[in-house]
């Protein structure tokens, strides 16, 4: 028990330093997760990261804070799952209630609007980033590819098409490709053993 407390404490840390950096978004936030979480503490691999990903885009909530949540579950079970959550969550919640308080006097003010345009660029670049370590970890045959370039077409000229595809339904398409696509490698594999 002590050891699970001990644990807890650490990912309330981890996550309320991480959360201090949510400038952008779940997105935004995901190379400082893969830093914190990979490089830095070996908690989950690349691999477990873009899993954690993408359960926590389908999942209701903000990415980053789904994916705190579930690391901290796995570390230390349900304790750990609301600590990493409260301490990802407790320096945006006081920054957004301190920001509320003044916004409508400074939402005008010209050096406000500057920053905002410098930190939307920030975040742009944060957000390609991602792209750029995800694709490592996730493009890595040529059905992923197929699928990737399918999303992304429906996704980006979905507004010049008659209809319009919502992005959930993208997303559990997508996975129930993915599905269908393991188990028509099942039986090849199977074959491929009983063969030796």
């Amino acid at each position: 028990m002590k050891e699970k407390l001990k644990t807890a404490l650490e990912l309330f840390w981890v996550f309320l330093r991480v959360g201090a950096m949510t400038f952008g978004g779940g997105y935004a936030m995901l190379p400082i997760l893969q830093r914190e979480l990979v490089e830095k503490r070996q908690w989950v691999t690349d691999e477990d990261l873009t899993d954690y990903y993408a359960i926590g885009q389908c999942t209701p909530g903000i990415i980053a804070l789904n994916v705190s949540t579930f690391i901290g579950r796995s570390k230390a079970g349900l304790l750990g799952a609301i600590t990493a959550a409260v301490g990802f969550e407790l320096v945006p919640l006081i920054i957004i209630l301190i920001i509320s308080l003044f916004l409508e006097g400074f939402s005008d003010n010209e050096y406000v609007q500057h920053a905002l345009a410098g930190i939307n660029v920030c975040v742009c670049v944060l957000i390609l980033n991602t792209l750029l370590k995800l694709r490592k970890s996730t493009l890595k045959n040529a059905f992923s590819l197929v699928i990737f370039f399918i999303v992304f077409l429906l996704a980006t000229l979905g507004k010049f098409l008659p209809f319009s595809i919502p992005l959930p339904i993208l997303v559990i398409s997508a996975a129930l490709a993915g599905i269908i696509a393991g188990q028509i490698k099942e039986p090849k594999k199977a074959k491929g053993g009983n063969a030796q």
